[in-house]
């Protein structure tokens, strides 16, 4: 196949997939569309490194512009697709301009929940974190001694949570369900950090909603929660999770669920083109799932690029995660889904830990805080399918090592 490739995202899915298939030694004519202004970057460190003013943008971007060029792929920034035109094979862009393909990647990503203006969610100072101009805005915000309120307890509450502690800022973190991190771990690993934030001086309240965002002259300047009390705030910053870029594939007619549907060879119902990353749900382990990680954004990508290449081999996803808050490296093998059963873990140095899942007696995941040795057994434990003694896990003295003979 010599047809031109377009790919519609120039994220970390859209950039995998053009690099590896030049890696392959694939030559066709490749395209790639992005909406932002920057080439292609990493996202995980704009919260992080880059806002705290530890990286500079320059160390972000995937490779220099003269690469694309040096590879004959065709990056075309600042610039959005509107429509998919299915019978001529063409994309149509924001201008009306027509674009050909043989092959079509969607490699769209997922969008930040914005609040609704109803509750003020358009006032000055409301913040999601998520690309570069973002992080931008949120940086000039944050300067110590201001006062943030962080809706959300995700991961992405709990790292902006980090990221403004560090910068001498005074935090208020509100999480409407029972507890931070309900839908993504257990509560051992929930318990382990919020001890974390509150002895960083966070302020963290669960069972506790927004009602309404106060505002002056457009901007806000205070909170009115669920429990009927109000804070003052300088600014504020929202995540309440995010939403799968699938209208273009919708308005296509192609099949969408949570995410754009897609086969074990990132196939969506239309042959010519495939999906990968955060905006597919694919399958996994007799179900389907939507994976919003970075690893599953490459690890799709490159898979993708392999069957393009001619490779049909189906993509069997092994789910890894990670996070960083303070001095705190939290990494996660395999996915919770279903979970039944947990074990703690203490780890072997002080702060150390380790969070064990089970569903219906087999091991899915593990959560490692500062304990790498847990997360490599567990990683390995997960790649080949066997269960982990429950009396090791249990003896904090024993060697994980006893795991994998």
């Amino acid at each position: 196949m010599t047809g031109r490739l377009v790919i519609v995202g120039a994220g970390q899915a859209g950039f995998a997939l053009a690099a590896k298939l030049r890696g392959l030694g694939d030559s066709r004519p490749i395209t790639i569309v992005g909406a932002e202004e920057n080439l292609p970057y990493q996202r995980p460190p704009l919260t992080k490194k880059y806002l705290l003013g530890e990286m500079t943008f320059d160390r972000l971007l995937f490779r220099p512009e003269h690469w694309y060029a040096d590879n004959n792929v065709d990056i075309r920034v600042s610039t959005w697709v509107e429509q998919i035109d299915r019978a001529a094979k063409q994309i149509v862009m924001q201008d009306g301009s027509r674009l050909d393909y043989e092959t079509l990647a969607l490699a769209t990503g997922s969008t930040p929940r914005r609040l609704p203006p109803s509750v003020g969610g358009a006032l000055e100072g409301v913040y999601l974190a998520r690309d570069k101009r973002n992080a931008d805005l949120l940086a000039g915000e944050m300067r110590p001694g201001r006062r943030v309120l962080i809706i959300g307890g995700g991961y992405i509450g709990l790292e902006a949570a980090a990221v403004a502690r560090h910068r001498g800022l005074e935090v208020t973190l509100i999480e409407m369900g029972d507890r931070i991190l309900q839908r993504v771990a257990a509560k051992e690993t929930a318990d382990i950090f919020r001890a974390i934030h509150q002895k960083h001086d966070v302020i963290i309240r669960e069972k506790t909603g927004l009602k309404q965002l106060i505002g002056r002259n457009d901007h806000v300047t205070a909170a009115e929660l669920s429990d009927g009390s109000t804070i003052d705030v300088d600014f504020v910053v929202v995540g309440i999770g995010v939403a799968p870029n699938d209208r273009l594939a919708k308005e296509a007619g192609l099949e969408v669920g949570n995410g754009i549907v897609v086969d074990s060879f990132a196939r969506t119902s239309d042959p010519a083109i495939l999906a990968m990353g955060d905006c597919v749900e694919l399958p996994w382990e007799g179900g389907r799932i939507r994976l919003e990680s970075v690893q599953n954004a490459v690890d799709q990508a490159e898979a993708a690029a392999g069957i393009i290449a001619g490779n049909e081999k189906a993509y069997d996803p092994k789910p890894w995660f990670w996070s960083d808050q303070y001095d705190v490296k939290l990494q996660i093998a395999g996915f919770n889904l279903g979970y039944d059963e947990t074990l703690l873990r203490p780890g072997a140095r002080e702060g150390a830990a380790s969070v064990w899942y089970f569903k219906q007696g087999r091991f899915i995941a593990v959560d490692a805080i500062n304990d790498a040795k847990a997360y490599v057994t567990g990683k390995k434990l997960l790649e080949t399918g066997a269960n982990p003694s429950r009396e090791v896990l249990a003896d904090p003295a024993a060697d994980l090592k006893q795991l994998l003979a």
